[in-house]
């Protein structure tokens, strides 16, 4: 996990919506490019879903690794891009 991942799922739980990731890099201070790459391994990890489009949000496991009641050691090896 990196630090752009924890700003993207505190970002959304935080707001408790649903965003693009242009809306979610606009507000975290990330390239949007980045974002994009991210959100593809955060869905890969059940940590978000993509809703309809290009909106994703937070998934309850996403939720568990916020409050630590989901270690990043407990994810499959997909922290990286493939």
């Amino acid at each position: 996990m990196t630090s752009a991942d924890n700003r993207i799922l505190e970002f959304l739980h935080e707001k408790d919506i649903v965003a693009t990731p242009h809306v979610i890099s606009a507000n975290i201070d990330y390239s949007q490019q980045y974002v994009n790459e991210r959100v593809r391994i955060l869905v890969q990890n059940d940590l978000l879903e993509q809703t309809e489009g290009a909106l994703y949000r937070i998934t309850d496991r996403g939720q568990a690794y916020l409050t630590g009641d989901l270690d990043a050691e407990d994810l499959p090896p997909k922290h990286e891009e493939e």
